[in-house]
This record gives C-alpha cells, sequence and structure tokens, in this order.
C-alpha cells in the first residue's frame, strides 16, 4: 500500500531557478526512507510541501486516507502558560475527551440504566481501551524518560525552553500521538548519544512509515532501508542505507564514468575516419557519402554526460611541531554553578598527539569543562595548565564573529591581516568563491560559518586543536571535508561530539562525564562500546546469580511455612482421632453383653490406633525438619 505518492513536484523561490524540478517518487507503508543532498538541495522544503505549509508551482502529492503525518521540526504554537507536560498531555487530548464521557455516562447510568446509555459507554470504553488510556500516563513517563526529558522540564513552560528542547518535546509528543508517517528532519541534531539510541531503538520498532532528512551517518545506516538523493531537483533512488548508498554511487560514477570515455573513444574514433574520407575525398561522391553517413551517426549517438566527482576541499592545519612532556594538566578541578556540582575532584592528562573524544549527556558540563580549558571560565577549585610550547586552536560549539556585517573577504582581512590575494586564495580552498566572498557572514548558514570560522583557525601553527560540536551544523559533505582536514592533523586533539562517525574515526580515547566525574577509557569508540556491552553482561550474569543465591532462600522460605502449616495440620488430626478413640473406649461398657459389636469395635478401635500412629510419625518427621 502506498502511503505518500509524490509526481512532478516543481517549486522556485527564485526566478528561472526550481529547487525542485520535476521530483516524483512513492512512499510505501512501513518504509524507511532516507532523504539525502547537499544543503539547498530542497530537502527540508520537501517536508514544508508534504504537510502543506508550502503549495508546489507544479505537481502534485497525495497521501494515503485516514493516515496521519507529523514533522518534527515543525513546532505548533501553544497557549501562553503552557508547560512541557501540558503540551505532551495534547498528544493524548483524545483519550481525555473519552475519560470525560465516560465520567459523564456513568453518572447518568447511576439513576438511569437503560440500554442506549449502557451501549454508548462500552463503546466509549472500549476506544479508551484500543487507545491505550489505561497506560497513557505510564507511555508518557517512558517516552519522556528516554528522550531525557526530566521532571523538572517538564513542569517549565513551553516558551522558555531553548530550541534544541523544544524540539526535543515536540518529538516526544509526536510519538506519544502515535502518528502513521514521521517526518523527520534532523532528528539527533539536539539530542545525546543515549537519547539518540533510545531514539533508533524506538523507530526500529515503530510500525508506521518514516521519512528522515539526517546528517547522521549511524543514524541513517540503524533505520533506513532505502536512500533518495535529490540532485538538481529531482530524485535519485538507492535500495539500502547510508553505507549502500556510498558504495552504490562510487559504482555508478566509475560505471558512467568508464562508458563516457568508452563513447568519447569511438567518437575520437569516427571523427578521424571521417575526417580523413573527407580528405580523401576530394573528388570522389562515394567518399565524401561515407564521410558524411559517420558524421550523421555520431550525431544520431546517445551520449552519455561526463559523471561529476566531488571537488574535494584541499584543507590541512598548520601544524606546530610540539616539544614536552604535558600538552595539559587538570588537577583537582571543581566547578559549580549555584548549588549546582557539574564536576569535581577530575585529575587528568593530555600528551602530545592523542586524540580525546569527549562524551556525556547533554547538561553534564562538557563545555564548560572545553571553557575552562580555553580560560573562559575559572574553576572553583584546582588547577588547569597548559605545556609552554602549547599553541591552541578553537572551534566552539556556537560561532560568533566581531562584526556579522562584514562580507566574508574583509572579515578575512580585518581578522587575518593579510592580502586580498591570500584571503581569497584561503576562502576559495573553503568553497567559498566568486561573488560568495561579498555575502555578509550574517547571512550564512550554520554550517558555512562553520567552515568560515574553520578556515580563519587554519592560519596558525597549533599543536593543541579542541572541537566543540564541530560538525552539529554540517552536511556530510562538509562534515567529510572536515574529517579530510582532521585527518591530515597529527598533534593532540580534544572533542566534543555526538557524532558517532566522527567519533569513531578520530577516538583513540574517551573521557565519558558522568555523575560528576570523568571515566577515562584508553581505546577507541568501538572498543569502549564493546566494553559498556561486557559491563552489561557481567551485571545482568551478576544480577542473575544474586537472584539464584536468593532461590533457595526463598524456597527454604516457602519450605518452612508450608511445613509449619502441615505440622499444625498434623497435630489437629491427631487430636481429632483421639477424641473419636475416646468415644469408641465409652462405647465397650454400652455393648458388654454384645459380642458381635464388641469384635466391630476393636476392628475400628485398631484401624484408629493404625492411623493415629502414621500421624505421630509424620508429626516426628516434620517436626525434625523444622
Amino acid at each position: 500500500m502506498v502511503d505518500i505518492s509524490i509526481q512532478g513536484l516543481v517549486k522556485a523561490f527564485e526566478q528561472d531557478k526550481n529547487i525542485l524540478n520535476g521530483l516524483s517518487f512513492d512512499v510505501n507503508s512501513g518504509e524507511r526512507i532516507g532523504i539525502l543532498g547537499k544543503n539547498g538541495a530542497g530537502k527540508t522544503t520537501l517536508f514544508r510541501i508534504l504537510t502543506g505549509e508550502v503549495h508546489p508551482d507544479e505537481g502534485n502529492v497525495v497521501v494515503a486516507s485516514g493516515k496521519r503525518m507529523g514533522l518534527i521540526s515543525q513546532i505548533p504554537v501553544y497557549p501562553n502558560g503552557f508547560t512541557v507536560e501540558d503540551v505532551l498531555k495534547t498528544a493524548h487530548e483524545r483519550i481525555y475527551e473519552l475519560e470525560k464521557k465516560m465520567n459523564e455516562l456513568a453518572a447518568r447510568m447511576s439513576g438511569n440504566n437503560s440500554d442506549a446509555i449502557m451501549r454508548e459507554y462500552d463503546s466509549a470504553a472500549a476506544d479508551y481501551e484500543r487507545l491505550c488510556g489505561y497506560n497513557a500516563d505510564v507511555e508518557r513517563n517512558r517516552v519522556a524518560n528516554g528522550l531525557e526529558i526530566s521532571e523538572t522540564m517538564r513542569g517549565q513552560l513551553f516558551s522558555e525552553l531553548s530550541g534544541g528542547e523544544k524540539t526535543r518535546v515536540n518529538l516526544a509528543r509526536l510519538i506519544l500521538e502515535d502518528t502513521d508517517i514521521l517526518l523527520l528532519d534532523e532528528p539527533t541534531n539536539h539530542l545525546d548519544l543515549k537519547a539518540t539510541e533510545w531514539l533508533e531503538d524506538y523507530l526500529n520498532k515503530f510500525r508506521g512509515t518514516v521519512l528522515a532528512i539526517s546528517h547522521d551517518r549511524f543514524f541513517l545506516d540503524r533505520i533506513v532501508r532505502r536512500t533518495i538523493e535529490i540532485i538538481d531537483g529531482k530524485a535519485e533512488f538507492y535500495s539500502g542505507n547510508y553505507s549502500f548508498y556510498i558504495e552504490e554511487k562510487q559504482r555508478r560514477y566509475e560505471e558512467q564514468l568508464k562508458k563516457y570515455e568508452k563513447e568519447q573513444k569511438e567518437l575520437k574514433r569516427l571523427d578521424e575516419a571521417a575526417r580523413r574520407l573527407y580528405q580523401w575525398g576530394t573528388g570522389n561522391e562515394a567518399l565524401m557519402k561515407k564521410s558524411f553517413a559517420i558524421r550523421s551517426r555520431m550525431e544520431r549517438m546517445e551520449k552519455t554526460d561526463r559523471p561529476k566527482a566531488e571537488k574535494a576541499m584541499k584543507i590541512k592545519f598548520a601544524e606546530r611541531e610540539f616539544s614536552g612532556d604535558e600538552v595539559l594538566i587538570i588537577d583537582g578541578v571543581m566547578k559549580s554553578f549555584g548549588d549546582r556540582t557539574l564536576f569535581s575532584n577530575l585529575e587528568l592528562i593530555i600528551e602530545g598527539g592523542e586524540r580525546i573524544a569527549l562524551i556525556g549527556d547533554n547538561g553534564t558540563g562538557k563545555s564548560t569543562l572545553i571553557k575552562l580549558i580555553m580560560g573562559e571560565e575559572v574553576p572553583d577549585c584546582g588547577m588547569v595548565r597548559k605545556g609552554p610550547s602549547v599553541k591552541t586552536a578553537y572551534l566552539p560549539q556556537i560561532i560568533k564573529f566581531d562584526n556579522p556585517n562584514r562580507n566574508l573577504l574583509d572579515t578575512m582581512l580585518y581578522s587575518e591581516k593579510c592580502t586580498p590575494h591570500t584571503a581569497r586564495s584561503r576562502l576559495g580552498s573553503f568553497r567559498f568563491s566568486g561573488e560568495d566572498v561579498f555575502k555578509p557572514v550574517s547571512a550564512l548558514s550554520g554550517g558555512e560559518q562553520s567552515r568560515l570560522r574553520l578556515c580563519m583557525l587554519m592560519r596558525d601553527e597549533v599543536n593543541f586543536l579542541i572541537l566543540d560540536e564541530p560538525t552539529n551544523h554540517l552536511d556530510i559533505q562538509s562534515r567529510e571535508w572536515i574529517e579530510e582536514a582532521v585527518e591530515s592533523y597529527e598533534e593532540a586533539l580534544l572533542f566534543v561530539s555526538h557524532d558517532r562517525y566522527f567519533i569513531e574515526r578520530f577516538a583513540t580515547r574517551i573521557w565519558v562525564l558522568e555523575n560528576g566525574t570523568i571515566t577515562d577509557f584508553r581505546g577507541g569508540f568501538s572498543e569502549y562500546r564493546d566494553y559498556l556491552k561486557r559491563q552489561s553482561e557481567l551485571d545482568q550474569h551478576r544480577k542473575s546469580k544474586e537472584a539464584n543465591r536468593e532461590e533457595p532462600k526463598k524456597e527454604r522460605r516457602k519450605n518452612t511455612a508450608s511445613s509449619e502449616k502441615l505440622l499444625k495440620k498434623t497435630e489437629r488430626d491427631i487430636e481429632k482421632l483421639e477424641n473419636e478413640l475416646e468415644s469408641l473406649e465409652a462405647l465397650y461398657e454400652q455393648y458388654s453383653s454384645d459380642y458381635q459389636k464388641l469384635l466391630e469395635l476393636d476392628e475400628q478401635k485398631e484401624q484408629l490406633r493404625q492411623e493415629i500412629d502414621a500421624l505421630y510419625e509424620k508429626w516426628e518427621e516434620l517436626s525434625e525438619s523444622l
């Protein structure tokens, strides 16, 4: 069944420039599709058309009847005074309406037991159960905890949250609504590793349809089953995840290049043949006809366009050779804000050439630690000291420029004190060329501003590079450019990142900031994940052993209780039979002259004694066991 059918979409925001130019594809129910393309390729425009926020110039979109669609990046406006909890509860509005209706019907039934009211109540109760109304609070807590929406945040006004926090709450709301079609526009941008992995697990169990725009390559590999790349306003299809897309795209490029070169070789051969025949055919009509026939054949030949290879940015950090033992020493450092202590008693050393990833949940203090290292913050106690020959370059998470109204060229000239030729050359190596260099810095996207700041950083010889979320606002291509630059850098590197591809590629040491301290893991990201897996298995094994040790105790307690009950029952049975025996003894005097009756009484007496003896044996066994 097709959930979404997109046919011939055309959309332009500038005259004579179609951002979408005949885009067409179908999305089947339950598919997981990754939408790729450069920044500005039209990915977000496509999503805005799907939700009806933007109308196409041509073409149409058909969404299957009854299917509910939700867009993560589109944050609704809520009434003044709405808390985060109020926003989350809007996902269960239908449940609360049914609950109110059921209460009203129950009140009416107390004074009126008509069949019509009871049927109406039964129908509402069935809908309430179908919508999981009895588990609504539990589900809301589960989703909020998974996306790290704390109890404190749930009590805050929604309007006072940051953009990233609003995105997280909106994502939780859409998940709780049980939307049929999820449109995810960079869903992991404001999530830490733990929340991202929770979202991935949720989406893998989600029964609906998912379309995701993402630059998180780990996320795309784990979630996506089909990839659509938007190039020149049209769709190219790949039947796999991101890793498949990379390999298949390269294979297609090589195949097209091979075909193109083969055609060019054939065209050159035909051209030479036609030219020779033309030269030889002066005065020879037959040769001239052959020459024209070859030219005509060349025109009719189907020609393959030369495939475009992405031009890599020629960027490299200017390195300064490090001499000394330590790049950085952190000794007994503590930092608090008000009553909240972010971390305390940190003892860490960075040596030359190390590549360290600083990871941890949002709000644990990663950026604060970076600011302490850069001298932008002062520790409450302890010491942060760099080696005497250390020269640092720092790319902050939030990029700021002294004068954002200046254009790129002037920004380079004022900041770098270089010649216009040098400035344009360096800007060009970072893909800022032509008229782009005269754009104001304020007009750049977040990714472009990161690129410009990196361009400025690379002027100096550095031996300690600090990056705070370096890939956060970059498209995949720009991430790969930065990775190439970092790959060529061989001195000390400290970076904060949630980009698992970046961490996997560069980290040789992991600092995990949690619960106010740093766990220092000597190894790469894969090794760290394996370590966590082993620790989890050991914890489970330990819990299992403890449970097994507890089981005999429970069994003994259970057996003891059972034996005590049985002992008391045995005592009661003995008492009962002894009473019966006494009553039987009294009958002997009554029937003293009836021989036959006395024989019967003897048999009954013997039977009772045997039963009493057996019960006494049982009583002794039970007493010993206790």
